[in-house]
């Protein structure tokens, strides 16, 4: 028994003391350039405002909005500066705060040099070196060196607000394993823009997540085996519960749509009278131009059709107290 008691006392110094290194280990990053500067010509200020408010919809995400009406419109004013996460309600583990886009120099990006702001975008590094969540900069890797020169040119022509931002602290391991996915960037990105639609349209599901958000997860937020696009995965605003939608090319998803339904559902947010849930950023997908609308369309018809039934109809927590909004995998045979 002494040496059972010897060896699971060794067995906590070992993982109590990896514990500490996991801790102190800072995420890899390369030395942002704080000398360099993206000209803010109008046409790449105009390419910038393209991907941010139309491609990877950026805005959705960081600006308070009036999620009770329909396209979740921007509270006035408030573009660009920043969203508390809803993250217990989302059971995630720990607070969230989307930073302040805007060039406020106390609050926001006005004193963070243009390079430090576009490896955060494609490599998840803060100006502060710390690993981002929930920022999909994986999928944002891709970007050209010329697009994200963009997009920072646009975002220094947001108005500026004051808006101070919570820390996000994520609780362990999960902030260990946050801080293991960074990945530094060292060659340019050349321009990759496809010309065919359906890869051309690929692209765009990944700058704008559409799998990400429209794939169910497991309890560990893991992504379900042979589920891509199948729809399921549960999101809550103001107490509200809403599923993303199955939308491969099953009976199930979208397969009784047209191109011309697909693009007018995503310009209005409706299908027929059946309105989108506000957490699906089609006010932003609206701002698409008809050929990439119509090149992402093209690519969804392609993806695998998976028989998901997933329930249309926003559950009120509030109202609805004993309903677990962490959906439990589904009973599917794709998921078998």
């Amino acid at each position: 028994m002494r040496r059972l008691g010897v060896a699971v006392g060794s067995l906590i110094v070992l993982v109590g003391g990896a514990a500490a290194v996991l801790e102190l280990k800072p995420p890899k990053m390369r030395a942002v350039d704080a000398s360099k500067r993206f000209e803010a010509s109008p046409d790449r200020v105009a390419r910038g405002r393209y991907i941010v408010e139309a491609e990877a919809h950026c805005l959705h995400c960081h600006s308070d909005r009036d999620w009770k009406t329909h396209g979740a419109p921007v509270l006035p004013g408030m573009d660009g500066a920043g969203w508390d996460v809803p993250w217990a309600d989302n059971h995630m583990p720990g607070p969230v705060f989307a930073p302040n886009l805007t060039p406020d120099a106390e609050t926001g990006i006005g004193a963070v040099p243009d390079d430090a702001v576009a490896r955060a975008i494609r490599e998840g590094i803060g100006h502060d070196g710390r690993a981002l969540i929930m920022m999909p900069y994986e999928s944002y890797r891709n970007l050209s060196d010329e697009d994200v020169a963009s997009v920072v040119a646009y975002l220094r022509t947001l108005p500026p607000v004051k808006k101070a931002r919570g820390k996000t602290a994520i609780a362990a391991p999960v902030r260990w394993l946050v801080k293991m996915m960074p990945k530094p960037l060292t060659a340019p990105v050349a321009d990759n823009r496809a010309s065919d639609p359906i890869a051309r349209g690929k692209q765009l599901s990944e700058i704008g997540q559409c799998q990400s958000c429209h794939t169910p997860v497991d309890a560990r937020h893991q992504p379900l085996p042979g589920m891509a696009f199948a729809g399921g995965q549960p999101f809550t605003i103001d107490g509200v519960r809403y599923l993303s939608a199955n939308i491969t090319p099953d009976a199930s998803g979208i397969s009784h749509f047209s191109e011309e339904l697909f693009i007018q559902t995503m310009r209005t947010g409706n299908v027929g009278a059946r309105r989108l849930a506000p957490i699906m950023p089609w006010s932003e997908i609206r701002k698409l131009t008809d050929d990439d609308l119509k090149a992402l369309w093209a690519y969804l018809k392609t993806v695998t059709p998976v028989a998901h039934d997933v329930e249309r109809t926003p559950v009120d927590l509030k109202d609805n107290p004993a309903i677990d909004d962490r959906m439990a995998p589904p009973t599917t045979a794709a998921a078998q």
